[in-house]
């Protein structure tokens, strides 16, 4: 099965930017990765995701501000977040969905960093 970890979280001033990577180890088959946040008292949110075949989807909210890539080589996915906004705080998260062993629909989540951006 397929773990993740996290790394690139922090605290930033508004407008600055940071970039968040999520490298996964482990077996299976990648269907589509993801990186999602969660504020406190709210639910956890899609923020970008990318599937196997590249296609692209981003939260209307980060549209145009975060940019979200990847090595295959490495197994690694990253979040690239500029003119970041305190509303932007939150707990973030990577997510991968796989199949493994003719079983499908298979979820891994990061354990999660935090992305504080100041005003």
């Amino acid at each position: 099965q397929v773990q993740l970890v996290e790394s690139g979280g922090g605290l930033v001033q508004a407008g600055g930017s940071l970039r968040l990577s999520c490298a996964a180890s482990g077996s299976g088959v990648i269907i589509n990765r993801g990186w999602y946040r969660q504020a406190p008292g709210k639910d956890r949110e899609l923020v970008a995701s990318i599937t196997s075949g590249g296609r692209l989807n981003y939260g209307d909210s980060v549209k145009g501000r975060f940019t979200i890539s990847r090595d295959i080589a490495k197994n690694t996915v990253y979040l690239e977040m500029n003119s970041l906004k305190p509303e932007d705080t939150a707990v973030y998260y990577c997510n991968v969905e796989y199949y493994y062993r003719g079983v499908a629909n298979l979820v891994s989540w990061g354990q999660g960093t935090q992305v504080t951006v100041s005003s």
